[in-house]
């Protein structure tokens, strides 16, 4: 819980400079991985999305230009929803694309009935609740049969000399930058490295969404491996 207290404050904090500094830090390539995220989900125009800590609503907005029937994004930090709210309103659609909406809630205890959703996904943002086993329970339980589950997750390139330039803009030059640029005093981008740092690797993630039910599992590494699309499926009813 308190983990859960200081990751809202610092997401809060830092809600106004969010996406710029996304879009600074990966040098324009975090909307491109989006993209390739969720065309490994196969979106077919019945499908229901639940994107599980939103944030903005960057990923809930490509899965509605894909295709979808519905997309619903949780997060429990308000200032994050109420910049995705906006955006989804002043954006213009496409005949037929529908309209993210957003709504407050915890990827623990995920506020929606067994079996509503098609597709569940989160994307950086499972390294940062407080059980992420629990989360992708609950994802589990939300998905009916033949559902999936996307996960994009920053990682370790498995080059040692990438894993060194990566180390050492992510926990030397961005935490700096983006802390200037957002004006920052909560911490948020100094947390934000190590908890890359130190969250599961690709082996001991697709192990926790097997230990939540899901199977077929397959890591799609992307940008020399810095960012990571995991796809699992639920098997049968």
């Amino acid at each position: 819980m308190d983990k859960a207290d200081r990751v809202r404050a610092m997401f809060a904090a830092i809600a106004d400079s969010y996406d710029l500094n996304n879009r600074l830090h990966s040098l324009g390539r975090d909307q491109a991985w989006r993209r390739r995220a969720v065309s490994l989900c196969d979106v077919t125009p019945g499908d229901r999305v639940l994107d599980v800590a939103c944030g903005t609503g960057d990923l809930a907005q490509a899965f509605a230009r894909a295709g979808s029937a519905s997309v619903c994004g949780v997060d429990f930090t308000e200032p994050m929803l109420e910049i995705a709210r906006t955006k989804a309103a002043r954006r213009q659609r496409a005949s037929g694309e529908p309209t993210p909406t957003f709504r407050h809630g915890d990827a623990t205890a995920l506020p929606f009935e067994d079996g509503r959703f098609d597709i569940a996904s989160i994307a950086f943002g499972i390294r940062n609740v407080s059980d992420p086993l629990r989360a992708f329970k609950e994802m589990r339980r939300v998905l009916g049969a033949h559902g999936r589950v996307l996960v994009l997750e920053f990682s370790q390139p498995k080059n040692t000399i990438l894993r060194f330039f990566a180390h050492l803009y992510r926990d030397h030059l961005m935490p700096m930058t983006a802390t200037c640029l957002a004006r920052d005093r909560s911490g948020a981008y100094r947390y934000l490295p190590r908890s890359v740092a130190t969250f599961a690797d690709r082996e001991a993630l697709a192990s926790l969404m097997q230990a939540a039910g899901f199977s077929s599992i397959t890591v799609h590494p992307m940008t020399f491996g810095i960012c990571v699309a995991y796809l699992g499926r639920v098997e049968g009813p």
